[in-house]
């Protein structure tokens, strides 16, 4: 083999390096998920060289979710060391899973629970006696009504982008039955609440999950429009307050 052929190798493999690094970057960057056009773009390649380039990363123990067509999301990165916490990190920790403890559905609030847990036996001993003596901590005198599903489901649901059904109390009294796509569970200050989108009204709807029951998980699925979906009703509702705002205003 000629020292130029050596030579062109080993820059083709550098240059191959360098771009699954820069994939890696565009990756961790800004909202997901990305399409393989818009990879493609920021890389100067084409659409099949980043699907090739998925594909070896996912071999070098990347978790990337996705599919051409639907765009792609790092969800795990191998190549990042475990990352330590600041004593102020470790505070606001401590502090955001006592919240959940108090205003979490039962399944949630335990999970908290074993995370401290599972936090204080994994860190220096200096930081798990600042964890076990934490100078932040959380209370509510006036908690949020106890759902009546069992909000793992749902959550799960959410996860898997499937469409629930379930029997509903309104503010009124009126009962209906409801077919939503579960967008996200919100903890509010008195109540916890399901976005989502009702295939009754044809529209968003927000229900709370203590006027929920008797809730089952259909095999109908939405994927994947749960984020879009999110994305446009959240700006559904910051839209609507702005407008309150103005009217307000005037």
């Amino acid at each position: 083999m000629t020292e130029a052929v050596i030579s062109i190798r080993l820059v083709c493999a550098m240059s191959r390096t360098a771009r699954l690094f820069q994939l890696m970057q565009a990756l961790r960057s800004g909202p997901s998920p990305k399409t393989s056009n818009q990879l493609a773009q920021d890389l100067g390649v084409s659409a099949r060289t980043v699907h090739r380039d998925i594909d070896t990363l996912r071999g070098l123990g990347a978790v990337i979710d996705g599919e051409a067509g639907f765009g792609f999301t790092l969800i795990e990165d191998a190549t990042l060391p475990p990352l330590g916490f600041t004593d102020d990190e470790l505070e606001a920790l401590v502090l955001g899973l006592r919240e959940v403890q108090l205003i979490g559905d039962p399944a949630l609030s335990d999970a908290a629970a074993a995370a401290l847990r599972k936090l204080q036996g994994r860190l220096p001993r200096r930081q798990s006696h600042r964890l076990s003596h934490a100078v932040l901590t959380a209370t509510r005198f006036d908690r949020p009504a106890l759902p009546s599903i069992e909000v793992s489901d749902l959550r799960q649901a959410t996860w898997d982008e499937r469409a629930v059904e379930f029997a509903y109390t309104d503010v009124k009294g009126d009962d209906t039955r409801r077919r939503v796509n579960p967008l996200s569970i919100v903890y509010m200050d008195r109540s916890n609440v399901l976005l989502s989108w009702c295939h009754l009204r044809q529209d968003f709807r927000v229900f709370r999950l203590d006027r929920m029951r008797d809730m089952s998980v259909t095999d109908e699925s939405f994927r994947p429009n749960r984020v879009p979906l999110l994305r446009a009703a959240l700006d559904r509702i910051r839209a609507d307050r702005a407008a309150k705002e103005q009217a307000n205003e005037a």
